[in-house]
């Protein structure tokens, strides 16, 4: 790890995990050069489902929950970036605190409860990305007070 993302990480890590998870998705939001995109391998390139993928690694859901930055994720390098979890309606998700560090098992624990925008913020910014290219997903799941 360089110096500079010591220092990063040290930064971000003076926060509580939902703040700095908040200022990550801004400094994506703004454009800011918060890391360095891996170089492309072509060893690395598959096709599943008839989807051209160029590694296998991607952005899961959970980290990007309104589809503000599926765009820098896949600049930063990742083979596909998933957004969400969406819900049909907007919802707050659980009480705070829902995210712990876990620093001994450099781990943390998520229990935010799909806090969202909803579905129509969300396909409205997918929508506005339509033609650029990288495979973007959305992971969707009900409101929390949906009928089973």
């Amino acid at each position: 790890m360089s110096v500079l993302d010591r220092i990063g990480q040290k930064l971000l890590f003076s926060f509580d995990p939902e703040t700095a998870h908040g200022l990550s998705i801004a400094a994506l939001r703004c454009g800011l050069p918060v890391g360095a995109a891996a170089p492309r391998d072509a060893r690395l390139k598959i096709n599943l489902c008839g989807l051209d993928f160029p590694n296998p690694l991607g952005m899961a859901a959970g980290y990007d929950k309104n589809a503000e930055v599926p765009d820098a994720l896949l600049g930063l390098g990742f083979g596909f970036a998933e957004v969400g979890t969406i819900t049909p309606l907007p919802q707050p998700g659980n009480p705070k605190p829902r995210i712990f560090r876990l620093t001994a098992d450099e781990a943390v624990i998520n229990r935010l409860g799909f806090n969202n925008e909803g579905h129509a913020a969300a396909e409205k910014r997918l929508a506005a990305r339509k033609g650029r290219p990288g495979i973007v997903g959305v992971n969707i799941g009900a409101n929390k007070d949906s009928a089973d």
